[in-house]
């Protein structure tokens, strides 16, 4: 028996997606469990994700090789070393209102004959893998974001590369705001989620953290910052998460519209609080959006074994047919949820639990 597998990584890039891949080939080729299960795989990376699914012509070779690339344990030995995407990636919605391209997906995907899909992605990404196996597609989902905002698993790909980038980063900037005594306001992504913020926050000791599940006041940042000062503090890193906001305002988007699935672009409410912190005190304030370094950079340890992990998974929920579901961690163990109960609500920071609302920071007691 053989099946032909599809490959794709759709929406934000982030380290581990690679590892995810490697592992999934080395999996599906592996000649003593190939032996076992009676199962001859093939793989096909899909490149640029639902884009090259909807672009691919497959009865022409050259289309075949700009937008597909087999899949073999030479081609992905070294893969997951390395952060991004080698399969590259696109913020394309399929099912977006008035330009719908889901038909032409099912018909590309039964036109390359493929009998499974694996898609690494977000909320965004796996909400589009969904509808597309209620189209009949046999789906198999792995959670990738660096929000870690996805429900039903514990872990998702390319948080943990994230948070080491922004701990990293912030130590640098310590060493240029103790030097001129100054404030640093640092803006960190995460969307709706304040994961980011809070654990890249604990990690590297920021004086304020900021999220999105706790609105804030300018004036008690200003008078975190001054008690600081009268206590001999030279400076204060303040880390933000770009879906923070003052109390009574709304979030602060660039000026670039909505992407495909209606989102608008958030960013700027670090500069927005640096300008307030100026105004309110005779303080120096310097502020810097990390933006797009938090996606780069080599995989951690972590993210390197949890692609191993998803990998493998993906193979056997393939094998077991165990298809319109994401494999996921929980309590240490690989999983596998239904996609719909994935996708139900977004998994966000339980303020009662880890966030100290009068002082802005994490919870220092162990509950």
């Amino acid at each position: 028996m053989k099946i032909k597998v599809g490959v794709l990584s759709a929406g934000g890039d982030c380290a581990g997606i690679n590892s995810t891949i490697r592992w999934l080939v080395y999996s599906a080729l592996d000649k003593d469990l190939v032996s076992r299960r009676g199962i001859m795989f093939e793989i096909l990376g899909i490149l640029y994700g639902w884009k090259g699914l909807m672009e691919v012509q497959p009865d022409k070779k050259a289309s075949l090789k700009k937008w597909t690339m087999p899949l073999d344990t030479n081609i992905v030995r070294t893969w997951d070393r390395h952060g991004g995407t080698r399969l590259g990636t696109t913020r394309i919605n399929p099912f977006e209102p008035k330009k719908d391209k889901s038909d032409l997906i099912v018909q590309k995907y039964k036109s390359l004959g493929l009998e499974a899909l694996v898609v690494l992605g977000g909320f965004d990404a796996l909400g589009t893998a969904y509808k597309l196996s209620r189209k009949g597609l046999n789906v198999v989902g792995i959670p990738k974001t660096i929000d870690r905002d996805l429900s039903e698993t514990d872990y998702t790909l390319g948080f943990d590369s994230a948070v080491n980038t922004i701990t990293q980063d912030i130590d640098r900037l310590r060493i240029t705001a103790g030097s001129h005594a100054r404030i640093f306001v640092v803006e960190c992504m995460g969307r709706k989620a304040g994961w980011l913020a809070l654990e890249g926050g604990e990690a590297s000791g920021a004086a304020i953290i900021l999220i999105p599940e706790h609105d804030f006041l300018i004036d008690r940042v200003v008078g975190l910052l001054e008690m600081r000062r009268k206590a001999g503090e030279r400076y204060s890193i303040i880390l933000v998460s770009e879906g923070a906001k003052p109390r009574g305002m709304a979030e602060i988007y660039e000026k670039r519209g909505r992407d495909g699935f209606g989102h608008y672009y958030l960013g700027g409410i670090g500069g927005f609080l640096a300008e307030e912190i100026q105004k309110k005190t005779d303080m120096e304030v310097r502020y810097v959006a990390l933006r797009h370094l938090q996606r780069g950079g080599t995989p951690t340890a972590y993210d390197r074994r949890m692609g191993r992990k998803f990998g493998i998974a993906a193979i056997d929920m393939i094998v077991n047919e165990d298809f319109g579901r994401m494999a996921g961690l929980k309590n240490g163990e690989i999983t596998s949820v239904p996609l719909k109960k994935a996708l139900e609500k977004l998994s966000l920071v339980d303020v009662e639990k880890y966030y100290d609302t009068k002082n802005y920071k994490s919870r220092d007691q162990i509950l």
